[in-house]
């Protein structure tokens, strides 16, 4: 015995069996015109160079990545439907097989702390990473946010100099310091960034 199923896009005197009906689009994304290769470098080079260097710490390495990632996008642009996010993971790519043949060379932090031999190629990039994405999220603040936070972190003031530095009450100076790093904290853990060992 079939069983047979009324289409409630057709009434009730069209009757199909279950499994042979059309399907129903619900919504469709309008077709979006894709960008030119020449657009996409316009937009995408400057980003992805700061991007690059902010992993390998060498500018000219990173100039090299960003073009060999555009070298490999322009042989593969029809097959690409997302080039941007294509040429980031290039960029990241690259970078990590850089590090990782380049072992024996020595990585410098922007502080001159010198990275261990022993780190993997892949935690470095994440510390790099790590890095990379608080700058964002500390370039997002306010000036006064962003002050108070130098105050505290790269002059190493304690809250009473802060305070006297600010005209912001000592206990203020904590509050506001507090919810600001649990903030960027935040935005990290948003990010995919749980530590900043990446």
């Amino acid at each position: 015995m079939e069983i047979q199923a009324t289409s409630p896009l057709r009434g009730n005197d069209s009757e199909i069996p279950f499994g042979k009906a059309e399907p129903v689009i619900l919504f469709r994304k309008p077709m979006e015109k894709k960008r030119s290769l020449q657009e996409i470098f316009e937009a995408e080079e400057s980003p992805l160079l700061r991007f690059a260097f902010g992993l390998t710490k060498q500018r000219e390495t990173a100039e090299d990545l960003v073009q060999e990632a555009f070298l490999r996008l322009h042989e593969h642009f029809e097959q690409v439907d997302q080039p941007r996010a294509w040429l980031y993971r290039a960029v990241r790519n690259l970078a990590l097989n850089h590090l990782r043949d380049h072992r024996k060379e020595t990585a410098l932090e922007d502080d001159g702390e010198v990275i261990e031999h022993r780190a993997s190629p892949e935690r470095v990039i994440g510390k790099f990473e790590a890095v990379d994405r608080l700058r964002i999220l500390m370039a997002e603040l306010s000036d006064s946010d962003r002050e108070l936070i130098g105050l505290k972190y790269h002059e190493e003031l304690k809250y009473e100099q802060i305070s006297e530095r600010t005209g912001l009450s000592v206990g203020n100076v904590g509050y506001k310091l507090h919810h600001l790093l649990k903030g960027l904290a935040d935005g990290l853990r948003r990010m995919g960034i749980e530590s900043m060992d990446g």
